[in-house]
């Protein structure tokens, strides 16, 4: 029986991202969201400690110490910030940096904390419920969150909770995604930038030397890989016909 309802929980709560998703824009992330959850090693420890006000993993992790479900739940699903906390040798006593989060994933992470509310808080949930969840849970988390990361997700947390949830979506498609597009084409647009400027100094090269280009037909040249100079191939070139 706690497997039936666990079952049903993690597929409505997937269902409830996944509507969220779709209505931004993020399709691919949208049917993607939590499969890890169907695994063996995550679904008999949500159906062992299924309560249906909280996670399961929250039990596990009383009893032992840790939770397993929760440590390969994370290392799977992007859209946990705790998949993007790296070590470093500096700017941290503790070892760990988080890396920023791509947008797509800050904005997943964003509904997962919705459909977490409504599954969890049931008829009484209120559009300020991921925020209050998430300032009560945040003085935990010193550090372990991007800086970048953490004012976009409380952005979007208050946005939603004095605007509503109609007002953040439509913000999240035309403004945040918007300009997460923007943002690319204009860092492929550099890169496109620099590898055109390569290749004109490297034209503006062979037309310094001309005869520099019959390296690369000398017959045998991979195999002499000393030879640099056109005065030298030609040497070369005496030397297997006489």
């Amino acid at each position: 029986m706690k497997a039936w309802r666990h079952f049903k929980t993690i597929t409505y709560h997937k269902y409830l991202v996944m509507k969220g998703c779709f209505a931004v824009g993020l399709y691919r992330q949208g049917i993607l969201h939590d499969m890890s959850k169907y695994s063996p090693t995550e679904f008999m420890v949500g159906a062992r400690f299924y309560q249906g006000d909280r996670s399961p993993n929250n039990a596990e992790r009383e009893l032992y110490g840790y939770s397993k479900a929760w440590l390969h739940h994370k290392g799977r699903n992007r859209h946990h910030y705790e998949y993007w906390i790296d070590y470093s040798s500096r700017g941290s006593h503790t070892g760990l940096l988080p890396a920023p989060m791509p947008v797509r994933y800050v904005v997943e992470m964003f509904m997962d904390r919705i459909a977490a509310s409504k599954v969890y808080n049931k008829k009484s949930y209120s559009d300020s419920d991921s925020l209050f969840y998430y300032k009560n849970g945040v003085e935990s988390i010193p550090n372990l969150i991007h800086e970048e990361t953490k004012q976009l997700l409380e952005e979007l947390l208050n946005l939603l909770a004095e605007k509503g949830e109609q007002f953040t979506f439509d913000y999240i498609r035309t403004v945040v995604l918007k300009k997460r597009k923007l943002e690319e084409k204009l860092a492929d647009s550099e890169k496109l930038s620099v590898i055109e400027e390569i290749d004109s100094d490297e034209d503006d090269e062979r037309k310094k030397n001309p005869l520099q280009d019959n390296l690369h037909e000398c017959e045998d040249f991979e195999n002499h890989p000393q030879i640099t100079d056109v005065r030298e191939v030609i040497t070369y070139e005496k030397g297997k016909t006489g």
